[in-house]
């Protein structure tokens, strides 16, 4: 674990900016198990930065809309960058109307992340990520920073249910008769910090909730309900505030409402629902707190196993995916668990190393950052436990880009567990060592 304590008393400076990363028509979009072309551009993507600044010390907090991250853009993205290791934080903001990007992965590879212009979209891509920082560095002015946390709970649901035959569904159905209950909670939290200058004005809200964002469809690049939060925000606050969305674990969380009839698909859907969360916004405006004190860095790298595959599981396997190439669908949780054990196969034992990391400011406000999805249970685990007054909770950043689910969830199967490319009880060693660090970092700071 490196643990860094910048104990200093200067005066915060803070700067924002954000540099559209918006990838050429034509690009395999994300986060289905099907090959779609970007057809055109609803609403533009963007690498979003807000940069903290104390003394000559400095930590940047990075947002893009993308489905995820590779591990190598990130690495590259932080050595342009150029900060010590642990200032940077970079997580995607999960939307699938995002592009596919490469990560040596079979799925990506079936379903275009092969392609020149995926590569030559990924060569530039840390360049722009590197450029919004530099660009918040830049503007960098003496801030005033404060945090606040609201409620939401009518737009996020558990997407795993207990059903009528003893199973655990995954995304059932509307109406659906065989459902008994959620297999879990979600978490309302809607954290809120901003950011403004000496004058009050505001600079950038920075947002975290936990709410899969897989919401408008299409093929069109769109940023999903974060688009519909900063239009909203930006009216109320003025169009040159950045809003920089993260995700909360939300691993097991989508917008699906099951007890309704009604479609919930769209760029309507994703207004409705970037507003809700934009109202609460709003109204935490009005009690935040300040956040002061020195700053304070960690990060750690966890060895998580793998989960055991067979020669036999691999060669059913490389039988599913020859036929998802030649066109044909095998059965989805098939295909699922075939590209798992192909890309599980391929490390040939070797462990992955994800990275944990946490920033602080003061013993009032965290920051952990966390790789892949996270069950919405673990996340909580992180902030119950945690020792600062207000703690922030950040998915998708570093890698591995994998599923973790909570170890309740693997006996009971289905999809997330089907494609977790990481062992049982992986999610709980990320959470073991967001809670070490955030209890080094507090007891370092005065």
């Amino acid at each position: 674990m490196l643990l860094t304590l910048l104990l200093l008393s200067q005066d915060l400076r803070a700067g924002a900016a954000m540099v559209d990363i918006t990838p050429p028509v034509g690009m395999p979009l994300a986060g289905y198990y099907s090959t779609r072309l970007a057809t055109g551009t609803h609403d533009p993507l963007h690498a979003k930065a807000i940069v903290i600044q104390q003394g000559k010390n400095e930590v940047a907090l990075v947002a893009c809309d993308l489905t995820n991250l590779p591990p190598e853009v990130i690495e590259q993205a932080e050595a342009l960058i150029g900060m010590p290791a642990g200032h940077v934080m970079i997580s995607a903001t999960h939307s699938h109307t995002g592009p596919v990007l490469s990560t040596n992965s079979s799925r990506n590879s079936a379903y275009g992340g092969d392609l020149p212009i995926v590569a030559s979209y990924m060569r530039e891509l840390p360049k722009r990520i590197a450029a919004a920082v530099s660009q918040a560095r830049a503007a960098a002015k003496t801030a005033q920073i404060s945090w606040g946390k609201g409620q939401e709970s009518s737009v996020a649901f558990n997407r795993r249910f207990h059903m009528q035959d003893g199973t655990v569904g995954w995304n059932p159905g509307k109406l659906n008769p065989g459902i008994i209950r959620p297999a879990g909670p979600i978490d309302p939290d809607l954290n809120v910090v901003l950011f403004t200058d000496a004058g009050f004005q505001p600079l950038a809200t920075y947002v975290n909730y936990a709410l899969h964002l897989d919401t408008v469809g299409g093929t069109d690049f769109s940023a999903d309900y974060p688009f519909a939060l900063s239009q909203v925000l930006g009216k109320v606050q003025g169009a040159g505030m950045v809003t920089l969305f993260t995700m909360g674990t939300s691993g097991n969380i989508n917008h699906i409402d099951v007890t309704r009839k009604e479609p919930q698909k769209g760029h309507a859907e994703a207004e409705r629902i970037g507003t809700v969360l934009a109202g609460e916004v709003i109204k935490t405006y009005t009690r935040l707190h300040p956040a002061t004190g020195a700053l304070g860095i960690s990060t750690a790298q966890v060895e998580l196993a793998l989960p055991a595959v067979t020669d036999d599981e691999v060669l059913k396997a490389k039988a599913v995916a020859a036929e998802v190439l030649a066109g044909k669908n095998p059965r989805f949780l098939d295909t699922v668990g075939a590209f798992k054990t192909l890309d599980v196969a391929s490390r040939a034992g070797k462990p992955w190393s994800a990275e944990v990391q946490v920033i602080a400011l003061g013993k009032e406000l965290a920051w952990v950052a966390l790789p892949g999805e996270i069950f919405v249970e673990l996340g909580q685990q992180i902030k119950q436990a945690s020792p600062f007054a207000h703690t922030i909770v950040v998915e998708l950043a570093h890698g591995p880009v994998t599923y973790f689910p909570n170890a309740t969830a693997f006996p009971q199967g289905n999809y997330e567990v089907v494609t977790s490319r990481a062992a049982k009880g992986s999610g709980e060693r990320l959470v073991q060592s967001a809670i070490a660090q955030l209890k080094a970092v507090y007891a370092g700071l005065r």
